[in-house]
C-alpha cells in the first residue's frame, strides 16, 4: 500500500492503478472505525483499485468547534487500510491542499440549506470544496459515502452534476448504508468523546427516531410527534436538539407529512461534547 501527501506523485501513482483497472475512492478525514471500512469493502467490490483519502479539513469546521480536537491518527489508520487492501492512502498536508494565496470556494445552495447547513454556517462550502478537489486530484471512476451524513451526499451529488464532473460523474457518487453499533447508535468518529454515561444515554436518538418514523408511519401529526421527539432527547440526556426533521429524500425540502416520494427524518443533537448526526427513511 502507498501513503502519498502530494499531489505529483499521487498523479503518477493513479495513472499506473488505473491500468490495472477502475479506481474507487473513500474520503474520510481519518479517525477510522467499522462504518469507513464498510466503505472500503464496498468499494473493493465495486473496482480493482481502492483510493482512501485521510484530511481533516479546517474549511468544513466552524469557529468553535472541534478542528483543534479531532482525533488524528494516521498511523494507526494506515494499518487497517493496508489490512483492508486499500491500495493508496492519499494524505496530504494543509499546505497542499490549500497551498499560500488559495481563494476558490463552491457554494452549493439548496440542499445546503437548513439541518447543518443552518447550524454551521460555511460547514457545506468546506464539504464541496474539498470534496471538488479530492475527484479533480484523484480523478475516481466512482466515490462511496455513507449515508449517516445525508444531507453531505446530497450536497456533493448536487455539485458532481452541476459542475458536470466525469470522475466521477454524480450518479457514481454511491450512498452506502450507515453503519451502526449493536444497539443502534450510528458509528461516528465523534462518539469517542462520549464518556460512559454519556454513551449509555445516547442510544436515545436511534430508539427514539424509531418511534417517531413509526408514529408518523401510523399517521400521527408529524409537528406534534417531532416536538414529542425533542422532549424524549432532553430527558434522556441529551444538553440540547439542533434539528429534528421530516424532508424529501432527494431534494431536502420539509415536509408537514410523509408523501408518495421517499422522506427521510434528520436529526443532530449534543450530548458532552458531542454532536450526534442520524437520520432515518420514513417509509409507508
Amino acid at each position: 500500500m502507498q501513503i502519498i501527501g502530494e499531489i505529483d506523485p499521487l498523479r503518477r501513482a493513479v495513472t499506473v492503478l488505473r491500468q490495472a483497472g477502475n479506481v474507487a475512492l473513500v474520503p474520510t478525514m481519518g479517525a477510522l472505525h467499522e462504518g469507513h471500512l464498510t466503505l472500503v469493502r464496498e468499494a473493493r467490490k465495486r473496482a480493482a483499485n481502492v483510493v482512501v483519502s485521510i484530511f481533516v479539513n479546517p474549511r468544513q469546521f466552524g469557529a468553535g468547534e472541534d478542528l483543534d480536537a479531532y482525533p488524528r491518527q494516521l498511523e494507526r489508520d494506515c494499518a487497517l487500510l493496508e489490512a483492508e487492501g486499500v491500495a493508496l492512502v492519499w494524505a496530504p498536508g494543509v499546505s497542499v491542499m490549500y497551498p499560500t494565496g488559495y481563494a476558490t470556494n463552491i457554494s452549493v445552495s439548496g440542499v445546503s440549506e437548513g439541518l447543518c447547513g443552518g447550524d454551521r454556517p460555511g460547514h457545506f462550502d468546506g464539504v464541496a470544496t474539498v470534496v471538488c478537489k479530492l475527484f479533480n486530484q484523484v480523478q475516481p471512476d466512482i466515490a462511496l459515502f455513507g449515508e449517516k451524513d445525508w444531507q453531505q451526499l446530497a450536497v456533493i451529488r448536487r455539485m458532481a452534476r452541476d459542475l458536470d464532473l466525469t470522475q466521477p460523474h454524480a450518479d457514481a457518487v454511491l450512498g452506502v448504508a450507515t453503519v451502526r453499533e449493536a444497539d443502534g447508535l450510528a458509528m461516528s468518529s465523534r462518539n469517542a468523546y462520549l464518556t460512559a454515561q454519556q454513551r449509555a444515554a445516547a442510544v436515545t436518538l436511534p430508539d427514539a427516531m424509531r418511534t417517531a418514523i413509526a408514529q408518523i408511519v401510523g399517521g400521527a401529526d408529524v409537528r406534534a410527534t417531532l416536538a414529542q421527539l425533542h422532549e424524549t432527547l432532553l430527558a434522556g440526556g441529551f444538553a440540547s436538539v439542533d434539528y429534528a426533521e421530516l424532508r424529501d429524500a432527494a431534494s431536502l425540502v420539509p415536509l408537514d407529512r410523509p408523501g408518495e416520494s421517499p422522506a427521510r427524518l434528520l436529526v443532530a443533537a449534543r450530548i458532552g461534547r458531542a454532536r450526534l448526526i442520524d437520520n432515518m427513511a420514513v417509509t409507508r
